[in-house]
C-alpha cells in the first residue's frame, strides 16, 4: 500500500527525494571534517619536564604523583602514561564521548595545581603544560638549509622562537611538539678540577643562581620622601648573565689566603644547545621538525590550511636558505576519503535513477 501511494503520486515521491537529497548535501558541507570520525572520545594532554633525571626518576617523582592526582576527573575513561629518559613526563587522558573539552582541561589543570606542591622544585620552576587535543599528528612542519650554512641547532633556535607560538595560536591547533632544542648556556664541568679544588656540583649551581639572578633594586627619592625632594631616580642594576664570559667570572670560593676560585676555572662555558636527545635532518640536510596535532572537534582541511598560510606569511622572516616543506600531512587522506564519498554518492544515485527507470518505466 506504502509503494502504491508514492507510484500514484510521482511528484510528491519526487519532492520528497529532493528533500533528501538537498538536506544530504548541506550536511556534506557543513559537519567536521577530519581523518577520524567524530566517536574518539576528547583528549587531554599533561607534559612536565624533570632536566637531567633518568626515565625510572621521572616515573617516581612526576608521572605517578600527576597520575594520583588525576584519577577522580570527572567522566575519565582511561589514561596512558610515559616517562622518558630526556626527563620529559607526558600523560594522555580519554574522556566520555559527550563531555565538554573546555570543561576536561579545566578540571585536568585544577587537578594538576593541587599536586604541583608535590612534585620537585625543577619542575614547577619548569611548569607543567596541560593541552586538550586529538593524540595523532595532523602533519609535521619542518624547516631545513640546503647550503649546510647553518646548523641544526641554528634552525632549531629559530624554529622555536619565530615559529612555534604563532602556530600553537591557529585556529584548530590543539598542540605543538618541536623535534629539537633551541640555544642555552652549558656549563661542562671537569670532575677532576672540582676535586682538586674541594668543590660538588651542588656548590656550581648555588654560585650560579645567586649571582645569575633579576634583582629589583627600587628608586631613589620616592615617597615617603622630604618636602624638598624633587628627584625622583629609578635604580638599574645588572640583569642576568647573557654571554659566556659573565659566566665565567662567577666567583665560587674566596680562600683563606685571599687566592679566588672562578667558574672558568673548573668548567667550560659555552652556548650550545639545551639538550642534545634529537638530532632531526631532512634528505640529508640540517633540519628542524614541528609537529601539529589537531585540537578535538576541529576542521582537519580547514586546520592544516591555515597552517600553511602561517607559514607563507612567515616565510620572508626565514634566515637565508631556509625552506619550509611537510614531511608528514594526513590531509590528503581526509581528501581522498571525501572523493570516495562523492563518487559513492554519484554511484548510487545512478543505480537509483537506474531501477527507477527500468521498473516504473518512467
Amino acid at each position: 500500500m506504502l509503494a502504491r501511494f508514492f507510484v500514484d503520486r510521482p511528484v510528491f515521491a519526487a519532492v520528497i527525494a529532493i528533500c533528501i537529497m538537498a538536506a544530504g548535501l548541506l550536511t556534506l558541507f557543513t559537519q567536521s571534517v577530519e581523518q577520524y570520525p567524530d566517536i574518539a572520545p576528547p583528549g587531554v594532554n599533561i607534559t612536565a619536564n624533570y632536566p637531567g633525571a633518568s626515565a625510572k626518576t621521572v616515573e617516581d617523582s612526576v608521572t605517578q604523583v600527576i597520575e594520583q592526582q588525576i584519577k577522580g576527573i570527572d567522566g575519565l575513561l582511561y589514561f596512558s602514561s610515559s616517562s622518558s629518559s630526556a626527563g620529559q613526563a607526558r600523560i594522555g587522558l580519554s574522556f566520555a564521548q559527550d563531555t565538554n573539552p573546555d570543561i576536561a582541561q579545566v578540571q585536568v589543570q585544577n587537578a594538576v595545581n593541587q599536586a604541583i606542591t608535590r612534585l620537585p622544585q625543577e619542575v614547577q620552576q619548569q611548569g607543567i603544560t596541560v593541552t586538550k587535543s586529538q593524540g595523532d599528528s595532523l602533519m609535521v612542519v619542518a624547516l631545513y638549509d640546503p647550503s649546510r650554512q647553518l646548523s641544526n641547532i641554528d634552525i632549531n633556535d629559530f624554529l622555536i622562537s619565530n615559529l612555534q607560538d604563532p602556530l600553537s595560536r591557529v585556529d584548530g591547533v590543539g598542540e605543538t611538539t618541536v623535534f629539537g632544542a633551541q640555544y642555552a648556556m652549558r656549563i661542562w664541568l671537569d670532575p677532576y678540577k672540582l676535586n682538586s679544588f674541594g668543590l660538588m656540583p651542588s656548590d656550581i649551581q648555588s654560585a650560579v643562581e645567586a649571582q645569575n639572578a633579576q634583582v629589583t633594586s627600587g628608586e631613589i627619592g620616592s615617597q615617603p620622601a622630604p618636602p624638598d625632594q624633587y628627584l625622583n631616580a629609578i635604580v638599574t642594576v645588572q640583569s642576568r648573565l647573557e654571554t659566556p664570559e659573565q659566566f665565567e667570572n662567577i666567583l665560587l670560593r674566596t680562600n683563606s689566603d685571599g687566592s679566588t676560585i672562578y667558574l672558568r676555572d673548573v668548567a667550560r662555558v659555552e652556548i650550545g644547545a639545551e639538550n642534545y636527545q634529537n638530532l632531526t635532518t631532512l634528505n640529508g640536510y640540517p633540519a628542524a621538525g614541528i609537529s601539529i596535532q589537531l585540537a578535538s572537534g576541529a576542521n582537519a582541511l580547514a586546520t592544516a590550511e591555515n597552517v600553511r598560510t602561517e607559514i607563507e606569511r612567515l616565510t620572508p622572516q626565514f634566515p637565508a636558505g631556509v625552506i619550509a616543506a611537510y614531511p608528514k600531512d594526513s590531509t590528503p587522506f581526509v581528501l581522498v576519503s571525501i572523493e570516495g564519498v562523492i563518487h559513492t554518492l554519484i554511484e548510487a544515485i545512478l543505480l537509483v535513477v537506474a531501477v527507477m527507470f527500468l521498473f516504473l518505466q518512467n
